[in-house]
Formats: structure tokens, C-alpha cells, sequence
């Protein structure tokens, strides 16, 4: 009888998962059809092209920190990692021209391992709360950008042309940023889904006093968290650049606060424990949506950042809901079997 309990939570939380997912999907339809009645353009491949494109960068980012989340921690150094890897990367590219792509979007990588290993070892080792850390972080790596970059912009003539072609080139009419994207998503879901360390994050997210008892090395799976959140950080900061050309050390500035919202819209728990990295991306996908449609209906900017904070109220009040209705039905179960 035993043995049902986790079982049943597992299938319970799967498709409380699957209707939060349904449920953005459901969302991005009625975003999306009114703003077409305005403007049937909106809907015509360029524009399609065009909201994938504007939600990658984010989408990304928010695959890294879904990996945090689940462990019931957070990182708000995402935009920072993402700034100073987009100025060092563009840099080294004006100053090395002939560079191969690979390797100088490997420099950008490199950055954002490093910047997440000092979030993880504070965090992990430090065992400083993590809101604390990020937060502090963020303003260190936005301070060393502003010191290296010394009010210098790099520009999109003094980048290689294809770099440029990777953030704006297409493969098979699909833009090539749109399918990095999908592939760090589902490098990232799988990571979760069908590997043991990605499972443990779960587990510790759930319970972390627990998790110990259970004999899971949590110390070393949340250090893993924060250092793979900071290696797609890099990445993006690399991407950032291929995207738009232009950098200088205020890039990325307030992306924290976006990732954060569509991570907890895309139906990851703030509190840890559940979530998939596939609803944070489509969260992504909601918000850079909204934004857009709101530019064609004519509303003032000011109210994407109401609707953004909006969702994430409801998002989270939906979540603790849902969790407590999950544990009432667990509790209900573990009686009745007892």
C-alpha cells in the first residue's frame, strides 16, 4: 500500500502539469486571434517568425533557471551572466576577426559556467539563500560588464557576418535561433526527465530534509543547477549578440525579472518541486506574445508590465492552490489505504 502513494503523486503532479501547459496554449490562442482580427498580418509566417524570435533569448534563459526553481531557490543574476558574456563575446569577436563562431560562442559559455559556479558555491557550499546570492550578483557581474566595457559599444559591422547570419539566417524557413532554442529545451527537459541527477532536483525542491534522509548529494545537485543555469546564461548572452548585432554593457539589463514571469507562468512552482521546462518556455512564448500584441493594438507599454505581473500573481496563487489540493488528495489516499 505504500508504494501507491508516490505513485499517485507522481501521476497527479504530470497532469496538473499537462493542464498548466494546455492552459498557456490556451492563453497564447486568445492573445493571438483578436490581435489578428485588428491586424491579419500578425498571423502571416513573418510574423510567426517574428514571435518565436523575439521570445528565444528568454525562452532559453528560462530553461536554465527552470533547473534552479524546481530545487526551491532562484537565480536573478541571469540578465548580468547574459550582459557580460554578450560584450566579452562581441568584443573578442571585433578584436579577432577570422575567429570561428564556435569558438568565440564557446567564450560566451565559458563565462556564464564560471559566473554560475560562484552563484553555485555560495549557494551550495556557502549555504547562503540563493534570493541573497543572485541578487548580489547581479549587480557584481552588471558592475564588472560597466567596468570592462567603459561606456565602449561594439556594433554589428564590427561582428562577423556569420554570426549575424546565425541570429537572423533561416534553415528550411525556420529561423536558426528559433531551433538553438527548441534544441536547449529539449536538451534541457530530457535532463530532467530521464537522468537521475535531474530527477533529484525534483526531490529536493519537494522536500530538501527529506531528499538528505534519502541519501541524494543535494549540496552538489543544487551547485549542478546553478552552474548549468549560468552556462545557458552565456549561452544567451552568446545569442544576444548573433540576434542583435549591437552590444554594449547595459545588455540584458531587467531580463531577470522576464525570466522569473514566464518561468512561473509556464507553470514551474516558485516553491519547487514540479514545473517542466517545456511550460517555462511556452510561458516565454505567452509574454513575448502579449508584448507584441499590445504594440499592434496601439496600448501603452506601461501595461505589459501590469499584465506580466498580473500573470505571475496568478500564476503563483494558482500554484499554491493546486498543491494544497494535491496534498489534501495524498493525505485522503494515505488514510484510506491506511
Amino acid at each position: 500500500m505504500t508504494v501507491q502513494a508516490p505513485s499517485r503523486a507522481r501521476r497527479v503532479a504530470d497532469l496538473v502539469g499537462r493542464a498548466r501547459e494546455l492552459g498557456i496554449v490556451v492563453a497564447l490562442a486568445l492573445v493571438v486571434i483578436p490581435t489578428a482580427f485588428v491586424n491579419p498580418r500578425f498571423v502571416e509566417a513573418q510574423g510567426i517568425r517574428d514571435l518565436l524570435l523575439n521570445a528565444s533569448v528568454v525562452a532559453v534563459l528560462a530553461a536554465g533557471q527552470t533547473l534552479v526553481v524546481v530545487t526551491r531557490n532562484v537565480d536573478l543574476s541571469v540578465g548580468s551572466v547574459l550582459g557580460i558574456s554578450a560584450f566579452l563575446t562581441a568584443q573578442t569577436f571585433a578584436d579577432h576577426p577570422g575567429m570561428p563562431i564556435v569558438v568565440g560562442m564557446l567564450l560566451g559559455v565559458l563565462i556564464g559556467l564560471v559566473c554560475g559556479a560562484v552563484n553555485g558555491l555560495l549557494v551550495a557550499v556557502g549555504r547562503v539563500p540563493s534570493l541573497v546570492v543572485t541578487l548580489g550578483t547581479l549587480y557584481v557581474f552588471r558592475g564588472v560588464d560597466f567596468a570592462l566595457a567603459q561606456g565602449t559599444q561594439i556594433n554589428a559591422t564590427n561582428l562577423p557576418d556569420e554570426l549575424l547570419a546565425m541570429g537572423n539566417g533561416r534553415l528550411f524557413g525556420v529561423p536558426v535561433l528559433v531551433l538553438v532554442t527548441l534544441a536547449v529545451v529539449a536538451a534541457a527537459a530530457l535532463y530532467l526527465r530521464s537522468y537521475r541527477s535531474g530527477r533529484d532536483l525534483y526531490a529536493i525542491g519537494s522536500n530538501p530534509e527529506a531528499a538528505v534522509l534519502a541519501g541524494i548529494p543535494v549540496p552538489r545537485r543544487v551547485f549542478t543547477a546553478f552552474l548549468l543555469s549560468g552556462t545557458v546564461a552565456g549561452l544567451a548572452g552568446a545569442l544576444w549578440v548573433a540576434r542583435y548585432g549591437t552590444v554594449d554593457a547595459a545588455a540584458g539589463t531587467g531580463l531577470e525579472l522576464q525570466v522569473v514571469a514566464a518561468v512561473v507562468v509556464g507553470g514551474v512552482a516558485i516553491f519547487g518541486g514540479s514545473g517542466t521546462v517545456v511550460g517555462a518556455a511556452l510561458g516565454a512564448l505567452l509574454l513575448g506574445t502579449i508584448a507584441s500584441c499590445l504594440v499592434v493594438l496601439r496600448i501603452p507599454a506601461f501595461w505589459q508590465q501590469a499584465i506580466s505581473g498580473a500573470l505571475l500573481i496568478g500564476a503563483i496563487t494558482v500554484d499554491r492552490l493546486l498543491a494544497l489540493r494535491l496534498a489534501r488528495e495524498l493525505r485522503g489516499r494515505s488514510d484510506h489505504d491506511g
